[in-house]
This record gives C-alpha cells, sequence and structure tokens, in this order.
C-alpha cells in the first residue's frame, strides 16, 4: 500500500469517526424516544397537568406507566385505586384512635371522641363509594350507556371527596392538639388523592364526549 492509499484510508477513518460521534446523540435520542414505558411516563405527567396536585399525581400513578399505556380511562382507574388504598389506610387509622380513645388509652375531650366517630362514618362512606366507582368503570359501554356510567362515577367520586372534607370540618370545634392535627393532616393528604382522582376521571369523560361529537 503506497502513501496515497495510506493516506486516503486515515482520513476515511476519521471521517467514519466524525460521522458516528454526530450521530450518535440522534441514535441515543431516538433509542430514549421509542421506549414504551419513557413515553407512558410522559404521557401521565401531561394527563396530569389537569389536576390540582399534578407532583402527586405523577409520583404516585408513574410507577404504573406499564399498565397505563396511552390510555386515559385505564388511568382514571388506577387514580381512583390509588385514593382508595389510602382513604383505607385513613379508616384503619381513625379506627385505632378512637379505640384508644374509647378504652381510656389517650386522653380526649367528648368533642375530640365525636369528631373521630364522624370522621369514621364519612371515611367509612368514601371508600364505599370509591369501591363503587371502580367497580362502574368496568362497566363502560359506548353512547348513552357510556354517559350513565360515567355519570355515576363522578357523583361517587365527588361525594366521596366531600365526605373527606366533612372529616375534616368536623374538627372545627375541637381545641388543637396532636391527635387533631394528626387527623386533620392526614385526611388532607387523602383529599388530595381523591381530588386528582376525580379530575382525571373528569378529564376522560371530556375526552370521551369530544370523541362521540366528532364526525
Amino acid at each position: 500500500m503506497n502513501f496515497f492509499q495510506q493516506s486516503s484510508l486515515f482520513s476515511f477513518s476519521l471521517l467514519s469517526v466524525a460521522i458516528l460521534m454526530f450521530l450518535l446523540p440522534t441514535i441515543s435520542a431516538t433509542h430514549h424516544s421509542s421506549n414504551p414505558k419513557s413515553n407512558a411516563t410522559d404521557f401521565i405527567r401531561t394527563s396530569c397537568n389537569v389536576t390540582l396536585y399534578p407532583d402527586i399525581c405523577y409520583n404516585s400513578l408513574s410507577r404504573y406507566a406499564n399498565a397505563v399505556k396511552y390510555n386515559s380511562g385505564r388511568l382514571a382507574r388506577i387514580a381512583m385505586s390509588v385514593s382508595l388504598a389510602q382513604a383505607r389506610d385513613m379508616l384503619t387509622h381513625v379506627s385505632s384512635l378512637s379505640r384508644q380513645t374509647n378504652s381510656g388509652g389517650a386522653a380526649a375531650e367528648p368533642k375530640t371522641i365525636a369528631a373521630l366517630h364522624d370522621c369514621y362514618e364519612t371515611f367509612d362512606d368514601a371508600v364505599d363509594q370509591m369501591q363503587r366507582s371502580i367497580k362502574e368503570m368496568s362497566h363502560l359501554g359506548t353512547g348513552e350507556k357510556l354517559s350513565f356510567h360515567m355519570s355515576n362515577v363522578q357523583t361517587w367520586m365527588s361525594a366521596a371527596l366531600t365526605n373527606e372534607e366533612t372529616c375534616t370540618d368536623g374538627f372545627d370545634e375541637v381545641l388543637d392538639g396532636p391527635m387533631k392535627l394528626d387527623v386533620c393532616s392526614r385526611a388532607t393528604k387523602v383529599k388530595k388523592f381523591t381530588s386528582n382522582g376525580l379530575a382525571l376521571v373528569n378529564s376522560f369523560v371530556a375526552q370521551q364526549i369530544g370523541v362521540s361529537r366528532s364526525p
């Protein structure tokens, strides 16, 4: 191989390396954008923008990206299930506090005991309403049937949120203290999850209405 051939080969090798270095970022970006889970998490992040608490929404739902894919109805149903789990935990916690106060294990004013009892009742109702909502989501049809089922879901999720708010309202006349702070802060957290679930349900309904009205 003469000098000119060696020189040409060396130049071609440099050019190949340069082209490869130029294309690597593009190849990497293309691979990332084609990642189904990455796209699904982006879908969840965008969908959560309709909620009042988008950070809580994304952080609690992004782990379900593989199950959600790009399905708004599935996302709403999972959000409701997450809300239900939070409400059940709250119900268990309030039940434990009520047993402690009733057994004399913790000093509590009559108003506190009454507020705990009412909080348990309202969260028990909220759990039942969310369970019914999730079950109703599994019976979705089309047209009038879809409107009927989704109306039920929206009604029950709204009622669940109202019940959770009633719990904290019941502590308005209770003296400030560790128990009041604990219950109200936990209930407020659950309300955020339920609010997000309802917002995603409403968003799904709006999308379905748009689809049904499209020519």
